[in-house]
This record gives C-alpha cells, sequence and structure tokens, in this order.
C-alpha cells in the first residue's frame, strides 16, 4: 500500500524542483493535495528526498499517485492515467504564468531560452511522453546522398485515411466539447475514456496573419522540440495566401525552429484535417538537407532564388532575404498549384467538382534569409489506385497504408507499431528460427498475412540458413527501400524526362524558368 502522505511530500518536492512550485505556496498546495487525496493530515516525520531533485522524468511520481488512486478509489484502472494528470495539472504553473514568463525569457535571453523553459516543463509535467518516445524504434537509411529517417512508433495508433476524411464532414453544428484534440478549450480538460486529458497541457499565445493563435509541443515528438502551432478558431485546414503570411511570421517569431503545414485534402493530409495547425520545430529534415538540382530564375521576382529540390518527391524551393518577394512568389505558386493540371503525368486540379491539387509550403530562417519549399500534392483516386494514384502503392500498404503527410513528405517516416513485432517475426523466419508456412501466411486471419509477399520474395534468398543478425539487416533494407519507394509514389512529377516537362510546365504559369 503506497502512504498518501508521503506522496504529497513527494509531490510537493517535485513541483518546487521542477515545476516552479513557490515555496511561500507550499502549504497551500499541501492542503490541496490533502482533500484530493481525502486525508485528514499531512506527515509529520523527516523524510530524505534528494534523489527527487535528479529525475529526468516524472515517471516514478506520475505511476505512483496513478496507483495510489486505484488502491483508494480516487480513479479506477481506466481512468488512473487521467487522474495522475489531474494532479501534475494542479502542481504545474497557470497557463497565464507560463506565457508571462515564456515571453520574460524571450525578451531578456532569446527565444531559444524561452523555448528550453516551455519544452522542459511540459516534460516534467508529464506533458510530452519523452519515456514512451524514448522505446521507438529509430534508424536512417543512406540512399546515396540522400538519407531517410525511419521510425517505429509504438505510442501512436495506425489510422485508416477513410476515417480521417470523415473528419471534414462532421457538422460545424456538433456541440461536443472540445470540438477536437486541437482546441485551444482543451487547456484543463479532465478528459474522457476517448479524449486525452489536458490539465496539464501549457500553451504559447502569439498572432500569425493577424489572427490567435497557440503554441504547444506535441506528447508525441517525432522529432526534437516537435512544436504544433495551432489556430484559435475551429476552422478546417487550407492552404491560401494567408497560410504563407502565418507560417513566415512564424519564423519571424521562432527563428531557431522550422515550420510546415499538411496539405488540405485527405489521403495527403495530416490525420486532422478539420482544425488549421502547422507542425514545427528544432529538427533539421531530411529534406532540408537535399540540395536543388535544377536551378530557376523568375523577371519578376529576381531577389528570390529558385530550384527544384534534389528530392524524392515533388518539391519547389525559394530563399530570400526579401520576405516581401518571398511572399508574393510563393503565394503566386500556391494559387497556380490549385488550379494546374497537366494530363501527361495523370494530374487533375479536380474531377466531378472534387478538388486533388494541394501543397505543402514549409518555412525556414537562416543567415542566408528565408527559405520556403513547397511539396506539390494530388489526391486523386483510379479504379487501379483507390488509395490514391499519387499515394503509397497496394504493394507497400504491409508497412505503410496510412496518409503520407508533412513530415514524412520531408523524409521522416512514422510506421505503426505493428511493425516492431512483426519485423522480428519475419526475421525469425528468415533465420530459421521459426518455419516458413506459406499457406499459414496466406491465411487473412494470420497475423503476418499483410506480409506474405515480402516473406516470400525475402525467403527466397535465405531459405532460413541465415543468422538472426543478417536477418534484421534484411528485412530493414526491405522497409528502407519501401519508404524511398512510398516517396517516389507521392510525386506528382516523376523523375523522368516526362516528369521533367511537366515540372517545368506548372512553374512557367507562374513565370519561372530554367536558368
Amino acid at each position: 500500500m503506497i502512504d498518501g502522505k508521503i506522496l504529497i511530500e513527494k509531490l510537493l518536492k517535485y513541483a518546487e524542483t521542477f515545476l516552479h512550485l513557490k515555496k511561500r505556496d507550499e502549504t497551500y498546495f499541501r492542503n490541496l493535495l490533502l482533500k484530493e487525496f481525502r486525508l485528514a493530515e499531512p506527515y509529520y516525520g523527516e523524510l530524505h528526498l534528494g534523489y527527487i531533485e535528479k529525475l529526468d522524468v516524472p515517471d516514478e511520481i506520475t505511476e505512483e499517485v496513478a496507483a495510489f488512486a486505484v488502491e483508494n478509489g480516487l480513479a479506477t484502472e481506466e481512468s488512473k492515467e487521467r487522474y495522475s494528470t489531474y494532479i501534475m495539472g494542479i502542481l504545474s504553473p497557470l497557463p497565464s504564468e507560463v506565457n508571462e514568463r515564456f515571453y520574460e525569457l524571450k525578451e531578456k535571453y532569446g527565444v531559444e531560452k524561452a523555448c528550453g523553459y516551455l519544452y522542459d516543463l511540459s516534460v516534467k509535467n508529464d506533458y510530452v511522453k519523452k519515456t514512451a518516445i524514448s522505446k521507438n524504434l529509430k534508424w536512417e537509411y543512406k540512399d546515396g546522398a540522400r538519407v531517410l529517417e525511419i521510425t517505429v512508433n509504438l505510442s501512436k495508433p495506425e489510422k485508416d485515411n477513410k476515417e480521417i476524411a470523415k473528419l471534414l464532414s462532421v457538422p460545424k453544428t456538433d456541440r461536443k466539447y472540445p470540438q477536437c484534440f486541437l482546441c485551444k478549450e482543451n487547456e484543463g480538460f479532465e478528459g474522457t475514456s476517448n479524449h486525452p486529458a489536458r490539465e496539464n497541457i501549457r500553451t504559447v499565445s502569439l498572432t500569425m496573419g493577424n489572427e490567435p493563435w497557440f503554441v504547444q509541443y506535441s506528447p508525441y515528438a517525432y522529432y526534437n522540440e516537435h512544436l504544433i502551432a495551432i489556430s484559435e478558431r475551429h476552422v478546417p485546414m487550407h492552404i491560401k495566401a494567408d497560410t504563407i503570411d502565418k507560417v513566415l511570421d512564424f519564423v519571424d517569431f521562432f527563428p531557431n525552429y522550422m515550420i510546415g503545414s499538411n496539405a488540405a485534402l485527405p489521403i495527403i493530409g495530416g490525420s486532422i484535417l478539420n482544425h488549421e495547425h502547422f507542425q514545427g520545430g528544432g529538427h533539421i529534415m531530411p529534406m532540408h538537407k537535399a540540395p536543388v538540382k535544377t536551378e530557376y530564375y523568375c523577371d519578376k521576382y529576381p531577389a528570390v532564388k529558385i530550384g527544384r529540390v534534389d528530392w524524392y518527391n515533388s518539391a519547389i524551393r525559394l530563399c530570400s532575404k526579401d520576405r516581401e518577394s518571398l511572399s508574393a512568389l510563393s503565394k503566386e505558386i500556391v494559387a497556380a498549384w490549385e488550379t494546374f493540371s497537366y494530363a501527361a503525368c495523370g494530374i487533375f486540379a479536380e474531377t466531378d467538382g472534387v478538388k486533388h491539387n494541394s501543397c505543402s509550403p514549409i518555412a525556414r530562417k537562416t543567415e542566408d534569409g528565408y527559405i520556403m519549399d513547397f511539396i506539390l500534392r494530388n489526391n486523386i483516386t483510379s479504379e487501379e489506385y483507390p488509395d490514391g494514384v499519387f499515394h503509397a502503392h497496394p504493394e507497400y500498404h504491409n508497412i505503410k497504408k496510412e496518409g503520407i503527410g508533412l513530415i514524412e513528405a520531408m523524409g521522416l517516416f512514422i510506421l505503426p507499431g505493428r511493425l516492431k513485432k512483426q519485423l522480428d517475426m519475419i526475421a525469425d523466419i528468415l533465420c530459421g528460427n521459426a518455419a516458413y508456412d506459406e499457406k499459414a501466411i496466406s491465411d487473412p486471419a494470420n497475423y503476418l498475412y499483410a506480409h506474405r509477399e515480402m516473406i516470400k520474395k525475402l525467403y527466397a534468398k535465405t531459405q532460413g540458413g541465415t543468422v538472426k543478425s543478417a536477418a534484421e539487416d534484411i528485412v530493414r533494407e526491405e522497409v528502407n527501400v519501401t519508404c524511398k519507394n512510398i516517396l517516389g509514389n507521392t510525386a506528382v512529377f516523376k523523375d523522368d524526362e516526362n516528369g521533367d516537362r511537366g515540372f517545368d510546365e506548372f512553374l512557367k504559369t507562374v513565370g519561372i524558368v530554367r536558368k
């Protein structure tokens, strides 16, 4: 049994060390916790709690809170994590205090110091699940001069594109509260069985495109200081001229971070399309490291360098110290792509009144000025490719069927957690630790059914006669090549003569030509 009185003292020590709880407020918060834990008096003995100051993450504390809650009828097994989130929320600084402190640090020491404060608080109050994130599998795939980063994510469920698309059709009169996981109203929300608790979330407000926005760190954190910028208004995702103003405002405020928007349509967009938001953070994405392979120019905007990025999908890069010129050309590109069709490449801006073209603008700020990348996307489907012509093709769905959003289009793949076990099982077959039974894995009920063709191909190479480490390398290499090929599938202009011609034809619509 956990002693609730001692647990309260541990919580207070932790909050004073990591959550900026002032010593003057200790008695007040002790009494709050006594009420929450249904205790009549505090612990009166002497405790040695110095070890708490050495904690990197709050897991030990939050797990004890959850266990105590279940033991004492304060929560069930199903709700115990929400209860521990509630307690951490009580002990965290108020949202207004966090905003004030962030801006004080930004003004006095710079934005990086302010970001460090908000990120550390988000980890220490258990909003950013650092321990769970650390369990994800991660590796790099070097493909010549290009590099892909691949993760098997063990904390986020795989989503179906059809379910994601339904979000756009949710009636605007829906009174669900909060309306979605991103809404400002999540701040302090207690959560439900199907909506995570958010008492411990802390955000910072700012203005982007003359509109109220706020930023928070992602609990999933796919990369370093993974930040989400979110509109205070619950409005659908869109890519228009105002998107350019917003992302440029962001990098002026956060020159230490990149920022990008998912395309605003199903299949090619992110997992949340009904609330405008961007993905940002301190990570240099694989696509950012890719050079320009073809240079262009535009007489109308001589201050802007223009190039086609040497990348798997179809990407344009603009560079300039002149924000106004870069912004103006960016807006022309966004508007032109929305209506561009090119039958030779299978690109149709719309069919039967349904729009298919969108793009992902990604902004950065460096010593050389502003950099704006555009990944051109199209979500048209066909009888051959009902999940998307420019989406991962069916032969790759065993690895990734979910939409290829902004982060993956930039070369950081987030693969479903099921693959950890499945890939290990396949490696066992390849090295002979498990029998290869073609008939068994051809049964749709078999756990490895989705991988049956891949297993057949790889087993033909090994015949079960290799060591486990070599088998693991073979499986991983197959995943690497699959991810590369998926990005090739998403390219609206393929890396061939026909694709080059189509790319040039599109750029000509905004007065951009090869040097």
